[in-house]
């Protein structure tokens, strides 16, 4: 007994210390773009890997696709936060008009939404010193598109109406010569609607402007405008080239960031958030899976891969360096050939034996080589490799993947430095992203499009009731065999304690996974 009280004594001085430690950390609190997993889950997760909270209005609050969040009921929820808040990250479309989706359609006026954005001025007197940052996205180039069916049928500008003005707006601004009369044509067959999206078009564009505007009065003290899923011709160029004009005159070029992205944004600036608490200036270096690599540029944004990799370094408070990292990001981009795969295994495996944080993103779905991200995902898992991964996405825009992957690097950084990291979280979140991004759109989801468009279902983005819940169960049995298989190779030793998978929106697009995992009990 004498040996057990004093090793007890050891144990509960450090769960004690961790306790105060993770209490002294600031809360953060978050208003997310919506409640999607990428949105809503996945920053919450950080959280628990850093051991630092990350407090969100309740869901209900948050809307549900295409019904929108309540953004007065929000307000209501941050006027009563606690005092011990250390940053607000605040996403400007719930803010302002409920939610991303509710961003695209007619909705509140300008004048609601500048209303609604005196909420800021307010968070910065009453916690003077809370770190308050915003973020919007540029409107894309096209509403969300919904078939006109069920509870859609009257969601603004179902198809096929949706098709006319995804068409006009991806034409050039004003259209060429050449697009002249598919433009007429495409703004006839919109009638109405098309009048409604540009006058949607210009209130975003004003409320963008007026954020601009808070930030320059400190009412917010950081801003990233995320260009939404839009490429380097269309009409959202004008608001682009007016934006960035405004925040030079106004002298913000350094507070202000206007790049490619949307629903990484919410986690990059609660990563941003942990890392005030350590004043980490971490060490990135980037490396490409091929030569040539960084001029990679995916079809929905303005930039090449190696342009938003430098945003977001810069954006979560690091600095791009090729000597001496403490991140080292990798990227396996479209045109990796098996040559190419081996030396990049090697140099993974290297810098891991290193003792450095890597972290790995897979762009090569945008390829369309759906068969080349899950083999290399194969052989991650059978030589180890992606156990020892500080972090891992892939199948998403660059901004999006390169987001999480840089976040979840940061969250594992600032808990280590804090000393209260989360090894299992940290495990849980890896396990999760190789189960979505790859075993889910790699595997799953084509196989679910082939059975909806059997049944004669081939629209995915909105199912109803019924075909909904079939396939998400079909979902559901595929992902949970393929997540035994994961994790059996990923973390020998663990096992998965409970697991909810869902189709969160009722389409094919995203899934939900809710997973513990726990250390198998040995004899």
């Amino acid at each position: 007994m004498s040996r057990v009280w004093p090793a007890l004594a050891v144990c509960f001085c450090v769960i004690f210390a961790t306790a105060a430690q993770a209490a002294r950390a600031p809360v953060i609190v978050l208003v997310p773009l919506d409640d999607r997993p990428v949105t809503a889950q996945l920053p919450q997760l950080l959280g628990r890997i850093a051991g630092i909270e990350v407090s969100q209005p309740p869901t209900s609050l948050l809307g549900h696709y295409l019904t929108f969040g309540d953004p007065d009921a929000i307000i209501g929820w941050l006027n009563r936060t606690p005092h011990n808040v250390g940053a607000y990250v605040i996403s400007n479309d719930m803010l302002a008009y409920g939610g991303l989706v509710a961003s695209r359609v007619p909705g509140p006026s300008y004048l609601d939404a500048r209303t609604r954005m005196l909420e800021y001025a307010r968070l910065r007197r009453t916690h003077p010193t809370a770190w308050v940052a915003s973020f919007a996205t540029i409107m894309r180039l096209a509403p969300t598109g919904v078939p006109a069916l069920g509870s859609a049928q009257s969601f603004f500008a179902a198809y096929p109406i949706w098709t006319y003005i995804m068409a006009y707006a991806n034409l050039h601004d004003p259209p060429l010569p050449s697009e002249r009369a598919s433009a007429a044509r495409d703004r006839a067959l919109a009638g109405a609607a098309f009048d409604e999206y540009i006058a949607t078009r210009t209130r975003n564009y004003q409320v963008d402007y007026t954020l601009l505007d808070l930030l320059a009065a400190d009412d917010v003290q950081r801003v990233v405008l995320g260009q939404d899923d839009a490429g380097p011709v269309g009409l959202h160029v004008r608001d682009v080239l007016g934006l960035r004009a405004h925040r030079q005159a106004l002298g913000l070029d350094r507070r202000a960031a206007i790049e490619p992205g949307a629903d990484e944004l919410g986690m990059v600036l609660v990563a941003r958030a942990m890392d005030r608490a350590v004043h980490w200036h971490r060490r990135s270096a980037v490396a490409y899976s091929h030569a040539g690599g960084a001029m990679t540029q995916d079809p929905i944004e303005f930039s090449p891969i190696h342009t938003t990799i430098a945003h977001l370094i810069r954006l979560i408070g690091g600095v791009e360096v090729t000597h001496r990292p403490q991140i080292v990001l990798d990227v396996r981009v479209p045109g990796s050939t098996a040559l190419d795969d081996r030396a990049l295994l090697q140099s993974l495996r290297a810098d891991e034996l290193r003792g450095r944080s890597v972290a790995l993103v897979d762009e090569t779905f945008l390829g369309g080589h759906y068969g080349s991200l899950a083999r290399f995902s194969d052989s991650l898992l059978h030589s180890g490799v992606a156990s020892k991964l500080d972090a891992y996405a892939a199948w998403n825009t660059d901004a999006n993947s390169v987001g999480t992957a840089l976040s979840e690097a940061v969250a594992a950084g600032v808990g280590r430095r804090l000393g209260t990291y989360d090894a299992l979280a940290h495990k849980t979140f890896t396990f999760m992203r190789i189960i979505d991004d790859v075993a889910f759109h790699a595997d799953v989801r084509p196989e679910l499009n082939t059975v909806l468009d059997a049944q004669g279902v081939s629209d995915h983005t909105y199912l109803l009731p019924d075909v909904a819940k079939a396939i998400a169960a079909r979902n559901r049995a595929a992902l949970w065999h393929a997540s035994d298989r994961i994790l059996r190779e990923l973390y020998p030793g663990y096992h998965i304690a409970a697991m909810q998978i869902t189709l969160p929106w009722n389409r094919t697009f995203e899934t939900q996974i809710d997973v513990g995992i726990a250390p198998d009990l040995r004899p």
